[in-house]
């Protein structure tokens, strides 16, 4: 059922492995190499098509320009907050909503559950058009709320689920004896469930925060204007009308993957405590 540990395969399968697997992490890293390549190229070097040659000057500065040459970092900040304020409203939602599902037994629990669940089988590009129509008629379109609250929405299902199956891991005992000890609902959710998901909590916070920091798609449908549009796409304004300035694109996308990595390792303890709670007993 579990694949075999490398340790135990035959010799021949160590050595094809040790050999294999740099070779295949390499060519996994290739489009990011050529991103960083270009990042610090002059634009002389691309318009030469020299793309994987050694740069002929390096263009550190390229950094700079991006973001004195377009609103970049405005950009960044509108991620931060579009992503910070959907982590947290995603966050309190699915644990209120993981707690009722996972604790208490109602008529109807499994059937709601689901309908939380399914909405994770909708393809969301079929929810462009009545999405934009709500927004633009609720005077939420092009606005960040709209984005934070239509991200809110499509997240809290996954993250129910994932609170959920969390929640109910845990040992049903504790809420027993808190309610023997006669504490309310609200005591029993904030001093004994939420404590023992707190690392759950941080894997599913870096998940959401890398979901929708990445987002392009919902950016470019929701959102025109400079002043709510995320990094992902407000790149594009580093083009020129006539000739695209990749050297200053490439910069910005590397500036615009460096906040959700670094969120990984600063949070890599708890997200891997999290990914691996309840995989072994004792």
């Amino acid at each position: 059922m579990f694949p075999t540990p490398i340790a135990r395969t035959a010799p021949w399968f160590q050595r094809t492995y040790k050999i294999g697997l740099p070779i295949l992490l390499l060519i996994w890293l290739i489009p990011l190499l050529a991103i960083m390549l270009t990042s610090i190229r002059s634009p002389g070097d691309i318009n030469k098509a020299n793309y994987w040659g050694v740069p002929s000057e390096l263009r550190l500065f390229n950094y700079v320009e991006v973001f004195t040459l377009s609103p970049v970092g405005g950009y960044l900040l509108n991620s931060l907050l579009i992503s910070t304020f959907t982590v947290i409203g995603a966050l309190t939602l699915s644990c209120l909503t993981g707690f009722a599902f996972a604790i208490y037994k109602f008529r109807g629990n499994l059937l709601l559950f689901f309908l939380f669940i399914a909405g994770n089988f909708v393809p969301f590009q079929i929810l462009m058009v009545p999405v934009r129509d709500l927004t633009v008629s609720t005077g939420l379109y092009d606005t960040m709320l709209g984005l934070v609250l239509f991200h809110i929405a499509f997240q809290t299902g996954f993250c129910t689920l994932f609170m959920r199956n969390f929640m109910r891991a845990l040992p049903f005992e504790l809420v027993e004896a808190a309610r023997m000890d006669g504490a309310s609902p609200w005591l029993i959710f904030t001093r004994v469930i939420l404590p023992c998901v707190r690392p759950a909590l941080a894997a599913l916070a870096v998940l959401i925060f890398t979901f929708i920091w990445n987002d392009y798609f919902w950016a470019v449908v929701l959102v025109q204007s400079d002043g709510a549009t995320p990094v992902t796409a407000g790149l594009k304004s580093l083009n020129g009308q006539w000739i695209g300035a990749w050297h200053l694109i490439s910069a910005g996308s590397i500036m615009a993957a460096l906040p959700p990595v670094l969120a990984f390792f600063l949070m890599q303890k708890h997200f891997i405590a999290g990914l691996t709670l309840g995989a072994s007993k004792g």
